[in-house]
């Protein structure tokens, strides 16, 4: 199927998701599994290069890793957020370590858990995380409306919602994704791909493209689509550049000073977005552009 075809088939979809009504389920089939990928991900940069221009925005980010708090050190001053991760225990450990990352974080954005894990802390939790210090939720499921409503209420910013396991369908994740945006409003960025990454049954190189192209194509109520560095290397970051994405998270704060200037974490991205032809913009947790 050339360029036309697939345009035509994502111009129906795109359409019915204007009008609010249900999408053709076999159109949405089509391109999911179409394996012209690269003219699918052609599409997908013209909508991405329609919205940001040149602009591919990236984050140095210093995790917290609730697993190793003990090991917790300063934060160095490259980094522009802090991230909690992992499963709080309780709501007493949760609000222990966002105060302690408070101190830590100096000012930084702190951003911090999945929202649903702080709602399994019971009542309470979210205004509790928040009065202890939490800037922002760090990520949140697409079926997350209500709970996000909650969230706010508390006060805590919710911009990114995220895969943490890869779905069953995909397709119907991207479509809940569009729904939850269209309900909540101000989310800043999609991140389509799993953040847990199955060593059994990984995702394919194809799997992944077509899912960040799609993201760009369906998800017009969303502002960005973002890929983690981190998890997934610079080969796909770059990649995913040329087929929707225009944000990578997850780029360290640490550099290697063994590694030399050039493999600095902050150069090494701005040199891969900038062999994919676009213009590096570091931005801060806060989507605040640094420099």
């Amino acid at each position: 199927m050339g360029n036309d075809g697939l345009g035509a088939l994502v111009a129906t979809v795109t359409a019915a998701l204007a009008a609010g009504t249900a999408p053709d389920p076999e159109v949405l089939r089509t391109l999911a599994t179409t394996t012209d990928v690269l003219g699918l991900g052609a599409l997908a940069d013209d909508a991405r290069r329609a919205r940001h221009g040149q602009t591919a925005t990236f984050a140095r980010v210093y995790e917290l890793d609730l697993a190793a708090a003990a090991a917790w050190t300063p934060v160095p001053d490259e980094a522009g957020e802090v991230r909690l991760a992992g499963r709080p225990a309780s709501l007493d450990d949760a609000v222990a370590a966002v105060a302690r990352a408070v101190h830590l974080a100096g000012g930084r954005p702190l951003r911090g858990f999945w929202l649903a894990d702080l709602e399994q802390l019971g009542g309470g939790a979210l205004d509790a995380v928040r009065g202890a210090g939490l800037e922002e939720v760090a990520f949140a499921n697409a079926g997350d409306a209500a709970a996000i409503d909650r969230a706010r209420t508390a006060g805590l910013a919710v911009r990114v919602v995220a895969v943490d396991d890869a779905p069953a369908d995909r397709v119907d994740w991207l479509l809940a994704a569009g729904r939850l945006a269209a309900a909540v409003g101000g989310l800043a960025a999609v991140a389509p791909l799993p953040r847990r990454i199955d060593r059994t049954s990984p995702t394919t190189g194809f799997d992944d493209v077509r899912t960040v192209a799609l993201a760009r194509l369906l998800l017009d109520g969303v502002p960005s689509v973002q890929v983690d560095w981190a998890r997934y290397g610079p080969k796909l970051a770059q990649v995913a550049l040329s087929v929707g994405a225009d944000d990578l998270d997850g780029v360290s704060a640490i550099d290697d000073p063994a590694l030399g200037p050039r493999r600095a974490a902050a150069e090494d991205v701005r040199r891969n977005i900038v062999s994919a032809g676009l213009t590096p913009v570091e931005r801060d947790g806060r989507w605040v552009a640094l420099r």
